[in-house]
């Protein structure tokens, strides 16, 4: 059963963050801030944690930051109840994975989880298959059949990211700030310029298309 920690100081909120977990299966342990967080932590093997960003004694930013400066790599996903661009840069830059504003929606909680714990164990396992088509995390390698291709970080990191998570839009700026980072000086078009260069080097494949979401980003569909 994988397990999730949930930090939330608002006993009501935690309570139906639990309750809606619980229901799908996963088993759940609770902290009302980043301390107690850390507590349950060094007890527990935790497969990912929920943590609210304004708590008492340590907030989501430092117990994310703590954390990776500790090696642990559990995905993060971030709730707060800002939704300011600097809030943003800020969590992400402290490592974590996903980002929610409150009031938050369950069933869209429950397919982030699972996003987040899927693409877990895919880099853990460091392979993601779709169909023949197989990525190598290591290597860097995307194998189409009996055709081995060895892709540009960036682009194997972009497609990796799709893939991980079929159907899903991606913005420009997500991929951007995700892949690129937040420092770097290139503009959205770099992303559509590595787009183009994926659909040339996979146009041989029958696993999967990368779709365009007009006036959103971009998505891969399974065939």
């Amino acid at each position: 059963m994988l397990s999730i920690l949930i930090c939330e100081d608002d006993n009501h909120i935690r309570r139906l963050f639990r309750d809606t977990l619980e229901k799908e299966g996963y088993s759940i342990f609770e902290a009302a801030d980043g301390m107690m967080a850390l507590e349950v932590l060094k007890k527990h093997h935790i497969d990912l944690l929920i943590t609210d960003v304004m708590m008492p004694h340590l907030d989501g930013h430092a117990l994310t930051q703590a954390l990776r400066d500790g090696g642990f790599e559990l995905p993060i996903l971030m709730i707060t109840a800002r939704e300011s661009i600097d809030d943003k840069k800020n969590g992400f830059k402290a490592g974590t994975d996903d980002y929610m504003v409150k009031p938050v929606d369950m069933d869209e909680m429950l397919l982030r989880v699972f996003a987040l714990l899927r693409r877990s164990k895919i880099v853990n396992e460091q392979r993601l298959a779709v169909g023949k088509t197989v990525m190598d995390y290591g290597a860097l390698t995307l194998n189409i059949g009996d055709e081995t291709i060895t892709l540009p970080k960036k682009e194997f990191l972009l497609l990796f990211k799709l893939l991980s998570s079929p159907n899903r839009i991606f913005t420009r700026a997500q991929i951007m700030d995700e892949i690129w980072g937040y420092e770097s000086e290139s503009d959205h078009r770099t992303v559509d310029v590595h787009i183009n260069r994926l659909r040339e080097k996979t146009e041989s494949n029958t696993d999967f298309k990368i779709v365009t979401v007009k006036g959103l980003g971009y998505k891969a569909t399974i065939k």
